[in-house]
């Protein structure tokens, strides 16, 4: 597979898919009847308990090719700080997402199946085939250790590793996402389609930067843009090598080449638009804060 030209495509795709969300819409009352609601008492928010060997073997070894990639240290780091879990917690109630599990740094495969078996807002068929193939990921690789900031619809939970604020929105842009369609398992299973990921993850990456442009947060959206146009691009290169890999089994060093390879156009563009910024209009007036 040559590099090249898949990276042209990533550019093309991500000048025509990546736009922020404007004018931005936040969402009232869109969780389903049938969500899974927390318990009485039960945090939105859970931190898993730091162990250094577990969470520094996770930040130091495992994590270097998405660091590399995507050109930041902050990447699986494993030690959120309260500003990134403030600045998540803050979008999912602008967006009144109140039942969305958020793990930060977090193991919890008990908790994880009890969500499966529990969340109705899936039909069941979807819940009990590619559900519980995504919870058994979930369990016997767990992000604890191997990184991958994601969000399961199939249990409606928000895994957090990195200590950076627009991936985390960006992950809570994908629980918006699903929580206004009415067909959640088939529009989750539907990222076995090839291609089709690439819709969902510029609907996130739209909303995400759309949010704090919204919220006249200049620098914040640069890091949105700096950060999540490279990573599109690693779904861009996934997208590709996996139709590729139906005719020729590819390696991972090779994998590893094409992610980077599609991932510099992201980066390029990213801080393109970045750089074209403005500031707020009128000088000496406070930005609307992340954090409420």
């Amino acid at each position: 597979m040559r590099i090249i030209p898949l990276a042209a495509l990533g550019l093309a795709l991500l000048l025509l898919s990546g736009c922020a969300a404007v004018p931005y819409q936040y969402t009232e009352n869109i969780e389903a009847p049938n969500l899974l609601e927390l318990r009485p008492g039960e945090a939105q928010i859970e931190r898993g308990r730091p162990v250094a060997f577990v969470d520094g073997i996770g930040h130091y070894f495992f994590s270097l090719p998405s660091k590399l990639i995507l050109w930041n240290w902050r990447v699986d780091n494993h030690n959120v700080s309260a500003e990134t879990e403030a600045a998540l917690s803050a979008y999912l109630a602008a967006n009144d997402l109140d039942n969305v599990k958020v793990r930060i740094n977090q193991y919890a495969p008990g908790g994880e199946w009890r969500r499966l078996v529990l969340n109705r807002s899936i039909n069941g068929f979807w819940r009990y085939t590619f559900g519980v193939i995504a919870t058994t990921f979930y369990t016997i690789k767990p992000g604890r250790v191997f990184g991958g900031d994601n969000y399961n619809p199939y249990t409606n939970t928000i895994n957090i590793y990195s200590d950076h604020s627009s991936i985390a929105v960006h992950e809570g842009a994908h629980a918006k996402d699903f929580a206004t369609r009415e067909h959640k398992g088939s529009y989750a299973a539907a990222r076995m389609i090839p291609l089709f990921p690439l819709y969902q993850e510029a609907v996130a990456t739209g909303d995400a930067i759309g949010y704090v442009r919204d919220r006249e947060l200049p620098e914040e959206e640069r890091k949105g843009y700096k950060i999540l146009y490279p990573a599109y691009g690693t779904y861009i290169a996934g997208e590709g090598l996996g139709l590729a890999s139906w005719f020729t089994p590819i390696s991972y060093p090779v994998q590893l080449g094409v992610q980077l390879g599609v991932a510099i156009p992201g980066h390029i563009v990213g801080r393109i638009k970045a750089a074209n910024i403005d500031e707020p209009t009128e000088p000496g007036t406070p930005a609307i804060s992340l954090v409420k």
